[in-house]
């Protein structure tokens, strides 16, 4: 058997650091991610062998890429929904499909479909003029606006504490909704991958760390969670996936309030509060979510050590030493801390890497994990 022409192809729609892990678990799977990439400098063009370039919005561009694909998946929720559904009705299989992937992208059918079926969702209403925030508001500020579509890292979301605001907000013509501001005590993430078949796997819940609307860390398992919460939490994103017929990743944003979890955001790919999975789990989030696209059985979500810390690091100010020079310090001050480079231009805040930490002690791992991160930023 000639395993190089009998390995099935797998596209994905978009550059990224997603797309750059993706690739590194297709290799132990004898594939090579096929990857449409706006720019041979983005970050997953930088590595994979079969890069297309083209934009997500091109629909001829998308059609050519997804040519000879077994499956095609993505990085990022941007492409047109009609564009997938034009693939679709060519007889293109895409994972997760447009009616799934819909309720990542539009914000205000998520949360209509997620009213519907019951799930915990915030206080919320669709508005169009600053008449309908003051009156979902009613008198209670602040509250919540998101621009309906796009958004992430913090982007789109507004906190509005007063009419003016809500009207200079209006006034800039997104088509937005509005939420109560939950009193969260803090973020969770439940993240499950379904085949096809129908097979599902849950990883643990975690908590994720939120600073300037960006995640800075991932605690795992979420600590303090209680047992009935986490399995509330692992049902509940289940049950989300087999309702609206996910395929592949999906990540439940959650936040844990004094009475119960509250669904915050939807994604439909390998996630941020995932990355800890690369060496804190028996099968990291990007090898399950090729796994459920290609209808593989799915592999085990245990893991690997009692405590593992994910802290992200950013875009610090430029100058200092080199990147090179801060691996050689950190690898000799912390041999255990696993990191993990993107290959991007280094912008202020911008997410350019991670780093791993596994341990026994939840306090002694976050702190050498933040540590790590901090000195890779910063170089001081």
């Amino acid at each position: 058997m000639d395993t190089r022409t009998d390995l099935p192809v797998v596209g994905m729609v978009g550059g990224g650091q997603l797309a750059r892990m993706t690739h590194q678990a297709a290799i132990s799977l004898g594939q090579s991610l096929r990857v449409l990439s706006v720019s041979p400098d983005d970050s997953a063009a930088l590595v994979a062998a079969d890069v297309r370039l083209g934009t997500h919005t091109d629909l001829a561009a998308l059609r050519d890429f997804a040519k000879g694909c077994d499956a095609v998946t993505f990085d990022h929720e941007h492409v047109p929904t009609e564009h997938i559904e034009a693939l679709e009705a060519e007889g293109v299989k895409i994972f997760p499909g447009s009616r799934a992937l819909v309720f990542a992208q539009d914000k205000g059918q998520m949360r209509e479909r997620l009213s519907q079926l019951g799930a915990p969702v915030p206080r919320w209403r669709r508005v169009e003029t600053a008449a309908d925030v003051e009156s979902f508001a009613a008198g209670s500020w602040p509250v919540v606006a998101k621009a309906v579509r796009g958004g992430y890292d913090g982007k789109g979301v507004w906190m509005l504490d007063s009419p003016a605001a809500a009207a200079d907000l209006v006034a800039t013509g997104t088509p937005l909704l509005v939420e109560e501001r939950v009193p969260l005590r803090r973020e969770l993430a439940a993240l499950v991958a379904r085949s096809p078949f129908g097979q599902v796997a849950a990883y643990p819940v975690v908590e994720t760390v939120q600073r300037d609307g960006i995640c800075v860390e991932v605690l795992a398992p979420a600590p303090g969670l209680s047992e009935s919460r986490a399995l509330q939490a692992q049902q509940l994103a289940i049950d989300l996936a087999n309702s609206l017929g996910v395929v592949g990743l999906l990540a439940v944003e959650l936040f844990e309030t004094e009475d119960g979890i509250v669904v915050n955001e939807l994604a439909m790919r390998p996630h941020n509060s995932g990355h800890w999975t690369i060496e804190g789990a028996r099968t990291s989030q990007f090898e399950q979510h090729l796994r459920a696209v290609l209808d593989y059985p799915m592999g085990a979500t245990t893991l690997t050590a009692p405590v593992v810390v994910m802290a992200n690091v950013l875009g610090g100010a430029p100058g200092g030493i080199s990147i090179d020079e801060r691996l050689h310090h950190l690898f000799a001050t912390d041999p255990g801390a696993r990191v993990h480079l993107y290959g991007k231009q280094v912008r202020p805040g911008r997410k350019i890497g991670h780093v791993t930490v596994l341990g026994d002690d939840l306090t002694s791992v976050r702190a050498r994990a933040v540590r790590a991160a901090k000195w890779l930023q910063e170089g001081v």
